[in-house]
């Protein structure tokens, strides 16, 4: 890609809406945290665990970075980091999803984490960077689990906390068994979010919409093999969080596409945009997945799509935000 056009999509004001705090903690940040707590741990050793070709695979490398966050200043640490991150890329709003059912699974106190969290982005505020959050629960661990996190969120009392999420293993429980988990959430004034059709087909994605009321679908692919349903999220404008570079790395996009010789350009990200599907481009879990905001937008211009069209979806991005008070000027 030529100089010129690297350097108009980093200035480009983006917003970011799929983002895993914990997805976000670089090498050298991971050494720093094990040798905290007492594991000494190599940079080659995290890239390694960084290398990874199907979704069990990063699964497990997700489950243990996550096992050196013990405490509120570890959450500290890697919130700032984001949030430098963040700002190299010009990125001045972001939606971060926060694994607080990780955070109860491991008996942590989840309102002690997120004030070291909020104090760690205080500064940045001041330096363009606003964050908001959205606490999220596994599914695999059920709905009793999930109900929990919605409460953690209530306990938390900030009005930083947008929405409720799940993520996670979504083949292992039954879309319907979280229907009072989202009421729950919805009483509690938080907006609706789930990962769907990532892995699992586009049936996942119905269900999200249709039983859930899901307000934005993370990932959702899948729905590229139902136009039925591409014509379902178009006209009721419910945007797909997608994440190019993860989903060829975690093998989702070869799983959707059912071929392993899969490339970015084979991402169904122009066909979904060009159907009308709101798109919102994100990155997931960046440091594991090696790549960035602008590096998103830059498989994107490698996929085909105009310059133009990837203004549009630096733009969509600030439209489906849930809380944005000013949005730049394009």
């Amino acid at each position: 890609m030529p100089a010129d056009e690297r350097n108009f999509l980093r200035e480009l004001p983006k917003a970011e809406l799929h983002l895993h705090l914990e997805g976000t903690i670089h090498s050298a940040t991971v050494c720093a945290l094990t040798a905290r707590h007492g594991v000494r741990t190599t940079e080659e050793e995290v890239h390694r665990r960084y290398n990874y070709t199907d979704f069990v695979g990063f699964l497990d490398a997700f489950k243990w970075v996550t096992s050196f966050l013990r405490e509120p200043a570890d959450y500290a640490l890697i919130t700032h980091d984001l949030c430098e991150q963040l700002l190299e890329q010009n990125v001045v709003y972001a939606e971060v999803t926060l694994s607080v059912g990780v955070m109860l699974l491991r008996n942590q106190r989840p309102e002690a984490n997120f004030a070291a969290i909020l104090r760690a982005a205080e500064e940045f505020a001041s330096r363009g960077l606003s964050l908001r959050w959205i606490f999220d629960a596994v599914r695999q661990f059920g709905a009793e689990a999930a109900l929990r996190v919605v409460r953690a969120a209530k306990n938390c009392a900030s009005r930083e906390i947008l929405a409720f999420g799940i993520g996670g293993d979504e083949l292992s429980v039954a879309t319907e068994d979280f229907r009072a988990v989202y009421e729950a959430a919805s009483a509690a004034g938080l907006h609706r979010l789930m990962h769907a059709g990532e892995v699992g087909g586009p049936e996942k994605v119905r269900e999200a919409v249709e039983l859930l009321h899901i307000e934005r679908v993370g990932h959702g692919i899948a729905a590229v093999h139902d136009p039925a349903l591409l014509d379902l999220l178009a006209d009721r404008r419910i945007p797909l969080e997608v994440c190019p570079v993860s989903n060829l790395r975690t093998g989702a996009l070869a799983r959707q596409l059912r071929r392993s010789d899969v490339a970015l350009e084979d991402h169904p990200l122009p066909q979904l945009l060009r159907h009308g599907v709101p798109i919102v481009l994100s990155t997931d879990d960046p440091a594991m997945f090696h790549t960035d905001l602008v590096g998103e937008y830059i498989a994107a211009r490698q996929m085909g799509l105009s310059e133009g069209e990837l203004r549009s979806l630096a733009q969509a991005s600030f439209a489906h935000a849930f809380d944005l008070r000013s949005v730049p000027s394009f």
